[in-house]
Parts: C-alpha cells; structure tokens; sequence
C-alpha cells in the first residue's frame, strides 16, 4: 500500500510537469508567434500606410453596394453590426462581373474585418504589388459565388493606381494548415481563399482555392522576360 502511494504521488508530480511544459511552450509560441507578426507588420507599414493613404479619398469603405442573394442569414446580421464599427480605407475593390460581386479588400482576416469584406492575407503581396496577393473571404458571405468560379472567369483587382484583370487558371482544395498556394508563382496571381464545402454546418474541412494570373499586356511582358533563359 505505501509503495503504491508513492507511486500514485510520483506519477501526479510527472504529470503535473508535463502540464507545465505543455503550457510554457503553448504560450511560448503565442508569444513568439504574436511578435513575428508584429515585427512583418512593422517592417512593411510605411508601404501599407502609402497604400491606406492613396484610397482614403477613391475607395470609401461605405460606396460599396452589397447584393445579399446568395449569403446566410447570420452573415448578413454579422454585416449590418459591422457597420457600426470604423474600418481603414479598403486596399482594393474585388470585382468578379460575372456574378455582380463587388467587394471591398480590407486589411486582415480576423472575423470582424470578413464580417465587413474581404480580407488581404498578411504576408502576401498587397493588391498593386507584383507577386502572389492572398485575400480570404466567408463562404457564407463575399465568397459563396465562388462555387460557381470557373477557369477561364476574369477577376478584377481595381486599385487607386490602375485595374488589374486576373484570369482564373486553377481550382484547388486544400488542409486548412497547407499555405502552400500562397507562394509566388512565376508570374503576378491572385489566390482567393475560402472555407469548403460551402454549406458545411461548423468548421469546414477543407479549403477552397481560386487560383488566377494576371492577363494585361504590361504583366504579359514580365512573363515572357521570367520565362527567357
């Protein structure tokens, strides 16, 4: 009987230190996690800050009309609180013509920013950029058009500067965790992001990628220098 209490005794005190360890790492990679993000956020806001700057004046948050068609109750409640809250210039207008979508590009993905539009993925290339720019949506929301997207469909990046027509060249689905479609291709893309399946009830499985290269004559000619040996 004392043998096994101090076994009971030891096997406590192990686990108790295993707890410990499991927290110190957890809030160790929060932490860590929170000042790599500050410190990319830094790094580039005076780029960010030039871009927040030149749409205050052309790209107001409140000219976008928003068709509700096609979104679930919940979002659009979520969309109307959202007004009430005050957001920076959106970076871009996302325009799919074929489905009448006209979107704001807000910065960030936190739920409050996708209540309100759709949102530029830090760490992509900002909309005006060459590279890949990410943007994510709700699949219940902006981006429940998307399940009817189709290769060959232009998407529309409209920027204080120029607009820029993307066509689409592949659709995906992905884990939740691959970021892989976020690297730069070999010329200026657009990855669209979203939840899969659509009409999935909780936290869907999968993501649902819309991957499109950009299609005017300028970016034709830096794909054909990247493509000479």
């Amino acid at each position: 009987m004392h043998l096994a209490h101090r076994i009971r005794q030891l096997l406590l005190i192990v686990g108790m230190v295993l707890i410990g360890i499991y927290v110190a790492a957890y809030f160790h990679r929060k932490v860590l996690s929170r000042a790599q993000t500050t410190q990319f956020e830094d790094s580039r806001q005076p780029a960010l800050s030039e871009t927040l700057a030149a749409t205050r004046e052309t790209l107001p948050v409140k000219q976008f009309a928003v068709d509700f068609a096609h979104w679930s109750a919940k979002r659009i409640t979520q969309y109307e609180e959202s007004l009430a809250t005050h957001f920076d210039p959106p970076l871009a207008l996302l325009r799919i013509s074929r489905f009448q979508l006209d979107a704001p590009v807000l910065e960030g993905t936190d739920d409050l920013t996708l209540n309100r539009g759709v949102g530029h993925i830090v760490g992509t290339a900002l909309p005006g950029e060459e590279g890949n720019i990410g943007i994510a949506g709700h699949r219940d929301s902006f981006f429940r058009v998307l399940k009817d997207i189709k290769e060959g469909d232009t998407i529309e990046l409209v920027t204080p500067r120029r607009t820029e027509r993307y066509t689409v060249d592949h659709i995906v689905l992905v884990r939740p965790d691959d970021v892989s479609v976020l690297r730069p291709r070999p010329i200026s893309s657009l990855t669209l992001v979203t939840c899969y399946p659509f009409y999935f009830i909780g936290s869907a499985p999968q993501r649902y990628i819309v991957q499109a290269s950009i299609a005017d004559s300028d970016n034709e000619v830096r794909k054909a220098r990247l493509q000479e040996p």
